[in-house]
């Protein structure tokens, strides 16, 4: 992987926000700040010419308002310019402004049907928090763990607030961003619709949170509904064979190039973390969900991981045993909590 944001990159190493930068003409990278997270920030892209459209606005905060609306009259465009809101997935650091940015500027917000039908919203399941509840205990999770793990009914109200879609964007349709060919590239794994955008004239490629420079994207279940977004990320990276001469225009961190070289060896992290799944299943007593998940090695350590970043961790390791059991490796028993054990072949 070469590293081709190099104030960005050098923005990163001193934890500061990086510069609004102009990528390709006509084409804005501007950073939005996030509140309290390790991320930092969230880099919204502006196509900019007779009818603006903006790409993942960031997270809903007066800071982050502030910097995209500043980060915007750097580039010589105003919020009020703003045609068209596009998304690569409906997470509150992408999505967050949407819904701001439309009251100002009348906006359309678009993303993929697959992203739209997962609106919390919309799904039975985000208005019931004992259905919740119940997938946790099914995990292993303990009682008394419970309680920090499980999505309030306050987390809820915000996430029903989010904006709903005026457009939808299918698998390989083109942007209506005036004078340019920037087409969708749908690629499910980080969430049901994630889509990236590919501007082949202008040699880039936004990847969203599908494919960051340093950090894999968090691949998790969420409940008994979502089948194996590990293996649908694992099918989508496979798509980046496509793009090896193009530039990365990531959500997070910094812009780089070899996309290809990149998705392999993320591809290989998967592989070998399914790999200490199955050895955790073989070598644990009860091996629940909950316990293979402390048993496996995390940056940070499991001990170190609370509330809802140990949520995601228990998410992630659903999702790499339910693509397990998808690909014949694992079995999960039919009892509460779920035990996993290697299929006998």
């Amino acid at each position: 992987m070469e590293i081709t944001g190099t104030a960005q990159f050098d923005a990163w190493q001193r934890r500061a926000l990086p510069p609004v930068e102009q990528v390709r003409p006509g084409l804005w990278s501007i950073p939005v700040p996030m509140p309290h997270n390790p991320l930092r920030y969230t880099l919204c892209y502006a196509f900019l010419g007779d009818d603006p459209v903006i790409v993942d606005p960031g997270w809903d905060a007066p800071d982050a308002r502030s910097a995209l609306e500043a980060g915007l009259v750097t580039a010589g465009a105003s919020l009020a310019d703003v045609t068209g809101i596009v998304l690569t997935h409906i997470h509150p650091d992408h999505h967050g402004l949407s819904g701001w940015v439309r009251s100002i500027s009348d906006a359309w917000i678009g993303m993929h049907p697959a992203e739209a039908a997962t609106l919390p919203a919309r799904m039975d399941h985000y208005r019931d928090t004992a259905a919740d509840r119940a997938w946790l205990t099914r995990a292993g999770v303990p009682d008394d763990e419970i309680d920090g793990l499980a999505i309030s009914s306050e987390r809820l109200d915000a996430l029903r607030r989010m904006a709903s879609p005026d457009r939808l964007i299918e698998d390989g349709s083109l942007l209506p961003i005036a004078g340019r060919e920037v087409r969708a590239v749908w690629t499910p794994g980080h969430t049901p619709g994630h889509l990236c955008l590919h501007d082949a004239a202008a040699g880039v490629l936004l990847t969203g949170d599908h494919l960051l420079p340093r950090i894999t994207p968090n691949i998790a279940a969420k409940d008994d509904t979502d089948g194996d977004p590990l293996g649908d990320y694992l099918t989508s990276l496979a798509k980046f064979t496509a793009f090896p001469a193009e530039e990365g225009l990531p959500a997070h961190e910094y812009r780089f190039r070899l996309l290809d070289v990149r998705a392999e060896a993320v591809a290989g992290h998967h592989e070998a973390r399914s790999a200490e799944v199955i050895a955790a299943a073989v070598n644990l007593d009860l091996p629940t969900a909950w316990r293979i998940a402390g048993s496996l090695t995390w940056s940070r350590g499991w001990d170190s991981l609370n509330g809802f970043l140990r949520r995601m961790a228990l998410g992630e390791t659903i999702a790499h045993l339910n693509h397990l059991t998808a690909v014949g490796a694992l079995l999960a028993s039919p009892d509460s909590p779920t035990h996993w054990h290697p299929a006998v072949h």
